[in-house]
């Protein structure tokens, strides 16, 4: 197969992430829908979570075995660096996104313009701000699993690739309803040029990673971009169960938390048939 074909593949893996996104278009979903909603993504990110850094650490655990220590000492402190950016990194950029809201919410209009006490208009809501955060983490991820769809097809493994390419495929399905969940839950409907936007930043990298796979093999370059994947979706993760709490629904919550977690096993056990 050539080079263009498993291209053209690896774009189809990633752009079905398109499949889950329309259902940020609910019209005003019910507050339990919302509840589920926000709870489902919460489940399919933890998994998430857990599958990047098992991936990011079995090159490491690898060389440990080896007592490869220069391969440990190198693989462990991108991991650490990788987590420390996405997670952090984050928090802190989210911070500073807080101030600035503030700071422009008092400044005045003009010299010797009175400070006004209304909240300046806002150009990203809370949900489009998660949204956009975990399209980016997802992005991220996704682009480790184009490095794996290169890497295959490099080695001339053509029928792993396709399996692969199925299986993250079915995968970045379940991926898009994670990105607009937080839309939905929040009840607000995003244009379906939004939802362009974050289909291209969650599924695009999957392209993107199939074609640097095909010519370099690196398992650096792969757990730094799975460590900064974890970070990020983790912190989202961290602020989806802020908004479970004041739900009030613990036992819808919890029921749809185990939903979303039973859907990224049984879309990543396509991936682990294939031999990933």
């Amino acid at each position: 197969m050539s080079s263009g074909n498993i291209a053209l593949l690896g774009a189809i893996a990633g752009f079905t992430i398109y499949l889950g996104l329309p259902l940020g278009r609910l019209r005003t979903p019910t507050p339990r829908l919302r509840a589920a909603l926000n709870a489902v993504a919460i489940g399919i990110l933890i998994f998430l979570v857990w599958d990047v850094l098992a991936h990011a650490w079995e090159p490491v655990d690898e060389a440990l075995g080896k007592h490869e220590w220069g391969t440990v000492a190198s693989g462990g402190a991108t991991l650490v660096t990788g987590l420390t950016i996405g997670l952090a990194g984050l928090v802190h950029y989210d911070g500073w996104t807080a101030r600035r809201r503030e700071a422009a919410a008092v400044r005045p209009a003009g010299p010797g313009a009175a400070v006004s006490a209304e909240p300046a208009p806002r150009t990203h809501t809370q949900a489009g701000s998660l949204a956009l955060m975990i399209a980016t983490g997802i992005g991220l991820h996704n682009f480790a699993e184009g490095l794996a769809i290169g890497n295959s097809a490099a080695q001339g493994e053509i029928s792993l690739a396709l399996l692969l390419i199925i299986g993250f495929g079915l995968h970045n399905a379940t991926e898009g309803f994670g990105i607009v969940a937080p839309l939905a839950a929040e009840g607000e409907r995003p244009s379906w040029l939004t939802l362009l936007w974050l289909g291209l930043i969650g599924g695009g990298p999957t392209f993107l990673g199939t074609l640097v796979g095909q010519h370099l093999v690196d398992d650096t370059l792969s757990i730094a971009f799975l460590g900064l994947a974890a970070g990020s979706i983790l912190y989202v993760v961290i602020e989806l169960l802020a908004v479970a709490r004041k739900t009030g629904l613990k036992i819808l919550t919890t029921w749809c938390i185990l939903l979303g977690l039973l859907l990224g096993f049984a879309t990543d056990g396509v991936v682990t048939a294939a031999g990933a």
